[in-house]
């Protein structure tokens, strides 16, 4: 039977011509018996490694850093070189600022736009409560008043009722 691999998965296929089943010769593994050449071999070896590491570190950390600076310093060289490329740079820097500015001052403006539009909105809703509230109790002031007035024309028609028959009776 002889192994294919398609993307990543093996699949076993059959051969036309069947062969002799014969016992497979055992694979070892390489990796673990070759040794590669940063390995260290012994003590002082490995001593040697780590001395190395610690001294190439900060010497390899230094010159990437170098490097950094030499490609900035470079650029700003290139950049601020002739009055010309200043003066080029300065406009683009207010051009910028500018642009910053105006984008500011839209964001305040549509801030202060939609602030007061809610205000109206909720001072308009405070209005139309208190005229509602003030009708309801107007309304109720009203109501009020004509129950008072015809109960206190009731009381003072059987108040003069009981007199008269008070004064009946005493008059009898």
């Amino acid at each position: 039977m002889a192994t294919t691999s398609t993307s990543g998965t093996k699949t076993r296929r059959r051969t036309t011509t069947r062969r002799a089943a014969k016992p497979a010769p055992a694979r070892r593994s390489t990796r673990s018996t070759r040794t590669t050449s940063t390995q260290p071999k012994n003590a002082a070896e490995q001593v040697q490694l780590y001395a190395e590491r610690a001294v190439l570190v900060p010497v390899g950390a230094s010159l990437v850093a170098r490097d950094n600076l030499v490609a900035t310093v470079t650029g700003l060289v290139g950049k601020y070189r002739t009055r010309s490329g200043l003066e080029r740079e300065i406009k683009r820097y207010e051009r910028r600022g500018a642009t910053a500015r105006n984008r500011f001052e839209r964001q305040v403006r549509r801030t202060r736009t939609r602030v007061e539009r809610q205000m109206r909105q909720r001072r308009s809703v405070i209005e139309r409560t208190l005229r509602q509230n003030r009708r309801r109790f107007e309304r109720e002031v009203r109501s009020v008043r004509k129950d008072l007035g015809k109960q206190s024309s009731m009381v003072s028609s059987r108040v003069e009722k009981l007199v008269a028959d008070a004064q009946g009776l005493i008059g009898s």
